[in-house]
């Protein structure tokens, strides 16, 4: 087989895979889809009957005899919550569509036979499968009602994030400080979402170390879950690259595929952290395994690039197709990648005006900061300045440290002939991490040298 049949042969099969996801998501549901040091127990050196491998075998057995046993009662209400639940288990291990889709339709299932007065599990279920399908708004309704018959913090650390997804960053606090009051002392889903909090304020040392609480207090279970460690280190593994600090970033991720395995967050991220040192072969080896298990538009973009950099021109031309294709295929079938998107057609200066369109209209309904700056990025390319001014000062209006919003604060300040603040966002990018992105960080350095 010829390179160019080889590249169209595992383009098909990656948009066959998202086409089958996406589809089984719509049919199973009218909600569109998506998409520090310690000293504890290291990954490995867990016990071994804790291996991801067990962990997973255990999940599925878990799955099939629960929908065994709703094939034979339909009418189990308690059946069809812990369902969902496991649904949404497996979703985080894979990122697999198809169990959003069936976790949102077992929620509602068990909802239906027994309401949420009495069924307060189903409605957690519903209402974390809503988050998950980017449905922020449902999902913080559903998180109210279940605050008003759960007296614990689980009510409030949902209701938190789906404001925090809207944009209501004051009302998630107040949520999140209810959810604190309400938790024991040293629960690992507090520290999460203060570790997050810290992010958006611009503490990252802070961040981290609430993630390596988190981390921690995972790692003291009995049954500590392997799921859970990987993706605390993965947050600190993201957390260290984007202040610039490759060497933990490294350590970190490699924690991460200890603890799971092909982890496709873990690969994905070393990709680009291979490609921020100039190793484009190895971090288009990691970003192959990544797609090879989830065909993310983000991913493929990404992989894109790499192959550009390297050389590689034919095998970049059909990863942006692809791109574009999964692309069409979320339109058609409802799936939620309008902001990854619109992002890909910003940084790659196609479609702006399609761009710019995607990006206001989500921005409507979810105005967080990167949705923000989502639209201030695309707006600049689709020569709309002055909403691009606007948007880019809200993005920035919790003064998050990121080097990719200082880039695009720095190019639109560029733009608008503001020069030495220009400067000062651009230096301040490149200074927390030179290589923020292998493509946008070498434009960032060039509209300096002008």
């Amino acid at each position: 087989m010829t390179l160019l049949g080889s590249l169209k042969t595992s383009f098909t099969r990656r948009a066959a895979v998202f086409l089958v996801l996406a589809c089984l998501v719509v049919a199973s549901s009218r909600w569109s889809a998506l998409p520090a040091a310690w000293h504890e127990r290291s990954p490995a050196t867990l016990p071994e009957q804790q291996s991801a491998s067990d962990e997973a075998a255990r999940s599925r057995e878990l799955i099939g005899f629960y929908e065994r046993r709703l094939h034979s009662d339909p009418g189990e209400a308690d059946v069809s919550a812990r369902l969902a639940g496991l649904y949404l288990q497996r979703l985080r291990e894979t990122g697999a569509l198809e169990d959003l889709g069936l976790a949102l339709r077992a929620a509602k299932t068990s909802l239906a036979i027994v309401p949420a007065v009495r069924n307060t599990n189903a409605l957690s279920a519903l209402a974390l499968a809503e988050f998950a399908a980017h449905e922020f708004g449902p999902a913080r309704d559903h998180a109210r009602q279940l605050a008003r018959l759960d007296d614990t913090g689980t009510p409030y650390a949902i209701l938190g994030d789906a404001l925090a997804e809207l944009g209501d960053y004051g009302a998630a606090e107040r949520a999140y400080a209810y959810m604190q009051r309400r938790s024991e002392p040293g629960n690992e889903n507090v520290a999460t979402r203060m570790a997050r909090l810290a992010q958006l304020h611009g503490d990252n040392a802070r961040a981290a170390y609430q993630f390596a609480k988190a981390l921690a207090l995972e790692l003291r279970r009995s049954e500590p879950s392997r799921e859970r460690i990987a993706w605390f280190h993965w947050q600190l593994g993201d957390t260290a690259f984007f202040s610039g600090d490759m060497r933990g970033a490294q350590t970190h991720y490699d924690d991460a595929l200890a603890a799971y395995p092909n982890y496709f967050r873990a690969l994905a991220s070393l990709g680009r952290l291979d490609a921020a040192r100039g190793d484009y072969l190895q971090a288009i080896r990691q970003y192959e395994a990544a797609v090879a298990l989830l065909p993310d538009p983000t991913f493929e973009a990404e992989l894109g690039d790499v192959y550009l950099l390297a050389g590689r021109k034919n095998e970049a031309r059909t990863q942006y197709e692809l791109v574009e294709f999964i692309g069409h295929l979320s339109r058609l079938s409802g799936v939620m990648y309008n902001r990854q998107l619109a992002m890909f057609y910003a940084d790659h200066d196609v479609k702006a005006q399609e761009a710019y369109q995607a990006a206001k209209r989500e921005y409507r309904i979810r105005r967080d900061i990167l949705g923000a700056d989502a639209l201030a990025w695309t707006a600049l390319k689709a020569g709309n300045l002055g909403e691009a001014q606007r948007a880019m000062r809200a993005a920035l209006r919790l003064g998050t440290v990121d080097p990719r919003l200082f880039y695009h604060a720095g190019m639109i300040a560029g733009a608008a002939g503001k020069h030495a603040l220009a400067r000062t966002y651009l230096e301040r990018a490149l200074t927390l991490n030179p290589q923020f992105d292998p493509v946008q960080a070498n434009v960032a350095r060039a509209a300096l040298a002008r």
